[in-house]
């Protein structure tokens, strides 16, 4: 099983062991409400997904990696307590709240939510004191003498025994009580996560071309050698910042996270012929039409005159530059939305208590959002706008006071002015990306005809849901005269783009300058 069918099981277990009957009563009754038993590879997402499930479910998330802990962690302390048994008194051994049972209950009363995921990593790799607690864990879902509560799913993991040399195996027994998910790494389904998340360019165009180095874990000369899609999602995010701050990227950079030693050294030599034809093609100025005729024509004679590896990554920049556009298009627009549904909620708020100041109200807003944040209420792009709205409402207080300004129809005024600006600044926002779209698909058919690489990018438009939402919003004229071209030649369509994208490391440097390899 891949990592997405992993996460809508879960999702689907969740739903179904929280779900109640007529009477209150769990449907599927709480002792065979199986905890899921995840074992995959490492760096393959089984963290992130337990974080996105709990965000998209509404459930709290306690999660813990248990080679961090000791059997006296996980089920408590001994303390001596007094009991008396047949009118005598006597001396009883009991334990203190584990500290994960304990930590549970902080989540629920932190958040407020009663229902939630237990996450265990590494579980299979437990001390020997420890193992046993851990059995009695996914078993009866008791710690010691401390029961879950209920609505929490118990979710563990695990690494299998060839990657990890500590692994233990679990028996029949407790293997019978679990649901135990094997995961597999999965090229396209991580490319769909890549391109959602705008993982580096180069690291996409190079593992469509390269699909068998995406996972890749051995052993050679007794020293282990492995890439895992950790590895390539970190490496995304430390290129982009070097790229950002004008850093080098050196070999040993690349080398630190793909740690295989051929993989390292081609994606490195790769990474700067990328990097090399995205500077030489400009496309960003291809994009926005600032380019004079001279340099438009230098570059489509270039792109013409490239090899197949060339046009694949000449599409790649397109579509990442059209994507972090659009990107940036609905973030603003959300923004500007939020700003203006803010003018009816201010009028509510005065309503409501009419001596209470602007000042006052952006006071109210920002600890609802300090609340909602601290009980994991809000989604990170939620918080986000509404920090970036604040910002906004601040500055509008600020330079009314600075004018000297107090009144209701003052700051009414100045506020509803803000929201026309932004709302027409996301309109010539939206207008530009129209442009861009079209003068992208112009670039393509003066460089390379009506062929298979303006209808790969035709498709490749529709495969990236903010692209797409945006050409259902708005539309693109000359999108729309290319898509009859996807309908019905989806074969001849996959096997051109096998040409253009999977062209060998080897044919491109028989073909390139030594000195950027």
């Amino acid at each position: 099983m891949n990592i997405k069918e992993a996460k809508e099981t879960i999702q689907y277990t969740l739903q179904a062991y929280f779900q109640k009957d007529e009477s209150g009563y769990p449907l599927v009754p709480l002792r065979q409400q199986r905890p899921i038993l995840l074992i995959g590879p490492p760096g393959i997402g089984k963290t992130a997904i337990m974080e996105q499930i709990a965000g998209e479910c509404g459930a709290g998330l306690v999660a813990y990696t248990m080679t961090h802990h000791t059997r006296q962690s996980a089920m408590g302390l001994p303390k001596i307590v007094e009991r008396t048994f047949d009118d005598a008194q006597v001396s009883v051994t009991e334990y203190t709240m584990s500290e994960i049972i304990a930590s549970i209950y902080a989540c629920m009363e932190k958040t407020g939510k009663k229902r939630g995921i237990l996450f265990l990593d590494e579980i299979n790799c437990v001390s020997e004191t420890l193992a046993p607690v851990m059995l009695q864990l996914l078993q009866d879902k008791t710690f010691g003498n401390q029961k879950l509560p209920p609505d929490w799913l118990i979710v563990a993991a695990g690494n299998p025994p060839e990657y990890n040399k500590s692994v233990r195996e679990f028996d029949i027994a407790t293997l019978d009580r679990v649901r135990k998910i094997v995961l597999e790494p999965d090229l396209d389904v991580w490319m769909e996560y890549a391109l959602f998340h705008q993982v580096h360019g180069s690291i996409r165009s190079y593992l469509e071309a390269h699909r068998d180095r995406f996972y890749r874990i051995r052993q050679e000369d007794g020293k282990k050698q492995f890439v895992t899609a950790r590895g390539w999602e970190d490496l995304s995010a430390v290129l982009k910042s070097y790229e950002k701050m004008g850093f080098p990227v050196e070999k040993m950079l690349v080398g630190q996270y793909l740690q295989e030693e051929k993989t390292a050294a081609e994606f490195f030599s790769y990474y700067q012929i990328y990097r090399k034809y995205g500077q030489d093609y400009r496309i960003r100025q291809v994009l926005d039409g600032s380019l004079s005729d001279a340099e438009r024509e230098t570059i489509t004679r270039m792109a013409q005159e490239g090899t197949p590896q060339e046009r694949s990554m000449v599409l790649v920049f397109l579509l990442a530059v059209l994507d972090q556009n659009i990107e940036q298009f609905f973030r603003e627009s959300q923004i500007q939305k939020v700003l203006t549904e803010s003018c009816r909620q201010l009028g509510i708020f005065r309503e409501n208590d009419a001596e209470k100041t602007f000042g006052d109200w952006i006071e109210s807003r920002e600890k609802s959002l300090q609340i909602r944040t601290e009980r994991e209420l809000i989604r990170r792009e939620e918080r986000q706008t509404e920090e970036a709205v604040l910002k906004i409402l601040w500055k509008i207080d600020q330079q009314a006071k600075a004018d000297h300004e107090s009144g209701q129809e003052a700051l009414n005024r100045r506020l509803k002015q803000v929201c026309e600006e932004e709302t027409k600044r996301c309109d010539e926002q939206q207008e530009r990306i129209s442009q861009n779209l079209e003068r992208g698909f112009a670039f393509l058919e003066e460089s390379y005809g009506t062929g298979a690489e303006l209808t790969l990018f035709a498709a490749n438009l529709t495969r990236n849901d903010r692209i797409r939402k945006f050409l259902g919003s708005y539309g693109c004229p000359a999108y729309t005269e290319y898509e009859q071209q996807l309908i019905g030649g989806e074969e001849v369509l996959k096997n051109r783009c096998c040409d253009i994208a999977a062209v060998s490391y080897t044919h491109l440097r028989a073909h390139e300058t030594d000195q950027y390899l």
